[in-house]
C-alpha cells in the first residue's frame, strides 16, 4: 500500500525556479502539459482540415504556402514551452497560471487560422493578424515564465537573452502583419522570420550553460505530440469514409468505404510504428549536444504527419465528387507526406547517431516502390481504393524488416554510441 501524501505535496505555493535535475529519475509528462498539448491539437487539426479543403478547391499551391506558414508557427511555439517546461517547471500557482495564458493565446492562433488560409486562397494577402495576437499572448505568458528563471535560478543570462531575442522576433512578425504588403513578399519576409526563430536557441545560450533539460522527458514530449497529430489521420480516415456510407443506418458499406477505413487506420498505426522504432529518449541521454537537432529535426515530421491527415481528408471528398483535382493529384497529396514522413525519422535516427546503416536505404527503396506504385496505378486508372492499400502498406516496409532481424542493426548502432560516450 502506497504512503498517503504530505499536506505539503498537496497545495501549490510559489516555489523558486532554479532548475530541474536533469538526471532526475522517473521524470514524466504532466498533466498539465498534456492539457495544453490539446490546445495545440486543436490548432493541428483547424490547419490540416483548412489545407485539404483549399487543396480539394484546386488551389494547391496556396494551400500548402499557407500550411506550411500555419504548421511552422505551431511547431515552434509547442517546443518553446517543452523545453523551457523539461528545464524549469514548478509545477506552482504561478507556473500553471501563466501556462494557462498560454493557453488562451494557442486558441486565440487557431482562430486565427481560417482567415488566414481564406486570404491566402483568395491570393492576394495574407491576413495573419489574429494569429500573430495569438502568439503575442503566448509570448507574454513565456516571458513571464522566463523573467522568474532569470531572477530565482544561475541562468539569469540564458532567460533574459531569450526575452530580448524572442521579442525582437515578435516586433517583426507585427510589423509583417499590420504592414500592407503583397502575399510573396509576406512569405519571404515570414521565411526570414522563419529562420531568426530557429536560431534564437543559439542567440540565447550564447557561451553560458545550457538550460537543464531532461533527455528522456524531452523525448516522451515529442512522442506524445507526435501521438496526437497521428489523431489527425484517425480525424482524416472519419472524415473521408462518413459520405461513403450508404443506406439510412449507415451500414451499407462500398468497397471505398471499406478501403478507406482499413487503410486510413492502417496508415497511421504503421506511421506511428515507425516512430517508435527510435529510442529518442536513450539517445539524448548519451548525445545531449544533439538536442537541437532533435527539436528542430521533428519540425517536418509532425508537418508530415498533419499532412497525411489532410491527404486522407482529400481522398474521402474525391471519392465523395466534391474535389477539383484529378485522381493522381489526390495520391499524390497523400503518398508524398508519407515519403517524407518516413525519409524524416530514418535521417533522424542516422543523424542523431552519427551514422549510417545501408540496410536503412534497402528499407527506404523498397518504401518508395510501394508509394511510386500507387501513383502508377492511379495514372492508370485503377480505383483510388488501390492507390490508398499501396500508401497503407509503405510504413510497414520498415515494421516488418526490422522485427524480423533489423533491430539488430540498430542494436549495434547504439552500443556504438553508448561506448564512444565520454
Amino acid at each position: 500500500m502506497s504512503n498517503p501524501q504530505s499536506p505539503a505535496d498537496l497545495v501549490h505555493r510559489l516555489t523558486p525556479m532554479r532548475g530541474r535535475d536533469p538526471e532526475e529519475s522517473e521524470r514524466a509528462s504532466t498533466p498539465l502539459e498534456l492539457l495544453l498539448d490539446l490546445t495545440f491539437v486543436v490548432a493541428v487539426g483547424t490547419a490540416a482540415s483548412h489545407f485539404a479543403e483549399v487543396s480539394a478547391a484546386g488551389h494547391i499551391g496556396n494551400a500548402l504556402l499557407a500550411f506550411l506558414f500555419a504548421m511552422f508557427a505551431i511547431c515552434v511555439a509547442w517546443i518553446n514551452f517543452a523545453w523551457f517546461a523539461s528545464a524549469f517547471d514548478t509545477d506552482d500557482w504561478l507556473y500553471r497560471a501563466l501556462t494557462m495564458v498560454a493557453m488562451v493565446g494557442v486558441v486565440v492562433f487557431a482562430l486565427g487560422l481560417p482567415p488566414m488560409f481564406n486570404s491566402v486562397e483568395e491570393g492576394q494577402h495574407v491576413d495573419n493578424r489574429l494569429i500573430v495576437i495569438g502568439y503575442i499572448v503566448m509570448r507574454i505568458a513565456m516571458a513571464g515564465q522566463w523573467w522568474r528563471a532569470a531572477r530565482q535560478s544561475s541562468y539569469r543570462r540564458v532567460a533574459l537573452r531569450n526575452i530580448g531575442w524572442v521579442m525582437i522576433a515578435q516586433v517583426g512578425w507585427v510589423i509583417v502583419a499590420w504592414t500592407s504588403m503583397s502575399m510573396p513578399l509576406t512569405f519571404v519576409c515570414a521565411l526570414v522570420l522563419g529562420i531568426f526563430e530557429l536560431l534564437l536557441p543559439v542567440l540565447s545560450q550564447g557561451q553560458a550553460n545550457g538550460t537543464p533539460w531532461h533527455p528522456h522527458h524531452i523525448a516522451e514530449r515529442y512522442s506524445l505530440f507526435a501521438i496526437i497529430t497521428l489523431g489527425e489521420g484517425v480525424v482524416g480516415t472519419v472524415a473521408s469514409s462518413q459520405g461513403l456510407l450508404g443506406g439510412e443506418s449507415g451500414t451499407d458499406w462500398s468497397g471505398n468505404a471499406v478501403a478507406v477505413v482499413v487503410a486510413g487506420i492502417g496508415l497511421t498505426f504503421g506511421m506511428w510504428w515507425v516512430y517508435f522504432i527510435t529510442p529518442f529518449g536513450t539517445i539524448l541521454q548519451y548525445r545531449p549536444r544533439r538536442g537541437y537537432l532533435f527539436g528542430y529535426g521533428h519540425i517536418p515530421i509532425f508537418i508530415a504527419i498533419a499532412a497525411t491527415g489532410a491527404g486522407l481528408h482529400v481522398m474521402g471528398l474525391y471519392l465523395e465528387h466534391e474535389a477539383k483535382i484529378g485522381h493522381v493529384t489526390t495520391t499524390l497529396l497523400l503518398a508524398v507526406p508519407v515519403a517524407i514522413y518516413l525519409g524524416m525519422v530514418f535521417v533522424l535516427h542516422d543523424a542523431l547517431l552519427s551514422a549510417g546503416d545501408a540496410l536503412h536505404f534497402v528499407q527506404l527503396g523498397v518504401t518508395a516502390l510501394f508509394l511510386v506504385a500507387a501513383v502508377v496505378v492511379a495514372m492508370a486508372g485503377a480505383p483510388l481504393a488501390v492507390s490508398l492499400i499501396l500508401i497503407m502498406i509503405a510504413p510497414f516496409v520498415t515494421v516488418v524488416s526490422h522485427e524480423l532481424g533489423a533491430y539488430r542493426h540498430q542494436a549495434r548502432m547504439l552500443q556504438d554510441m553508448v561506448d564512444d560516450a565520454p
